[in-house]
């Protein structure tokens, strides 16, 4: 019996659930890095940060809490269509979702997950984090979470299992995502394509040796393909007064305007369903701050979600894997 976990990072449903969801988000010592000597400092400064940002966040989440989660419908999509991806390679196989950071029903958590993958007497697991690239706060913590849950069960050390830990540079993601973005500029020859990445910060990359921003770099899917618009890649979501990747989205947009570019593609490229960061962040954040910048023209490439030559190359990762 084959088994696919899909590894995501979980959101709130409703408005009362923001609060202690930035609490878990920002307790996990992967996202808030102190020294060995502080670390039991994360639980009092998560409650802080939860504190202050709740309000701020709930009128974001606002915007895009409709009917729940949107990244659980997208997530629970992506199981059902890569499952039927590999019924068509031979392959019988039932898709689990761990979300990382939260738990409320129907949102499954690690152990939920990895509790039904042992009640269904899964003997070959594929874990697939559904992040394009690896960063030691997304991938990385699902899967130190995930290590610690299997050395603690006997039941799970005997199960097979193999980790697909990125996939940034796979043929079906970067030409599904060319694809896309070429859709939305084929009318428009001289629009120029923004890429907005989720940003972190720059000490995971200088001091922790994190590969998020090289491989983010690394695939960027005009330039592998070798389209000619022209493209500026950026990073958002910058949180706290510590420096994060840069340039920063907000900054290059005006820049960008400021230097006569009226007409912009927008692509959130680390992303691979629609959350806060797509949906409110770029869509209207960004958007408003373009507009009064100077944009006349402002599309947004939607997320991957279950586009099928994606979903097609996913399983066939997890063949690849097994």
């Amino acid at each position: 019996k084959v088994g696919v976990l899909l590894l995501n990072l979980g959101g709130p449903d409703t408005l009362d659930q923001v609060e202690p969801f930035l609490y878990n988000l920002f307790s996990d010592p992967e996202i808030i890095t102190l020294p060995g000597a502080v670390r039991w400092l994360n639980g009092p400064l998560a409650w802080i940060i939860a504190k202050t940002r709740a309000p701020m966040s709930r009128e974001g989440y606002k915007q895009v809490l409709d009917g729940g989660s949107p990244q659980l419908r997208t997530t629970l999509a992506q199981g059902a269509a890569i499952e039927a991806a590999l019924s068509t390679r031979g392959v019988s196989a039932k898709s689990y979702i761990g979300m990382r950071y939260w738990h409320a029903p129907p949102h499954p958590y690690t152990d939920e997950a990895l509790a039904a993958i042992k009640a269904d007497g899964v003997q070959r697991l594929v874990v697939l984090p559904l992040y394009p690239q690896f960063s030691i706060s997304t991938s990385g913590s699902s899967l130190r979470l995930l290590e610690r849950e299997y050395y603690q069960d006997q039941q799970l050390r005997l199960l097979k299992n193999v980790v697909i830990p990125a996939w940034y540079n796979r043929q079906g993601y970067v030409h599904s995502m060319a694809r896309l973005i070429a859709s939305r500029t084929g009318e428009r020859a001289g629009a120029h394509v923004f890429f907005s990445a989720h940003g972190l910060p720059q000490k995971y990359v200088q001091e922790l040796g994190d590969p998020y921003q090289q491989q983010i770099e690394a695939a960027l899917p005009l330039r592998v393909l070798g389209y000619s618009n022209p493209d500026t890649l950026a990073y958002q979501s910058k949180v706290g007064p510590v420096p994060w990747l840069q340039p920063y989205t907000d900054e290059k947009i005006k820049e960008l305007a400021g230097g006569g570019v009226s007409s912009l593609v927008v692509v959130p490229i680390s992303f691979v369903s629609e959350h806060i960061e797509t949906l409110e962040e770029i869509d209207i954040e960004y958007r408003e701050l373009a507009e009064e910048a100077g944009i006349t023209h402002w599309e947004r490439v939607p997320a991957l979600g279950v586009e099928e030559d994606f979903i097609e190359d996913l399983a066939s990762a997890v063949v690849e894997a097994l």
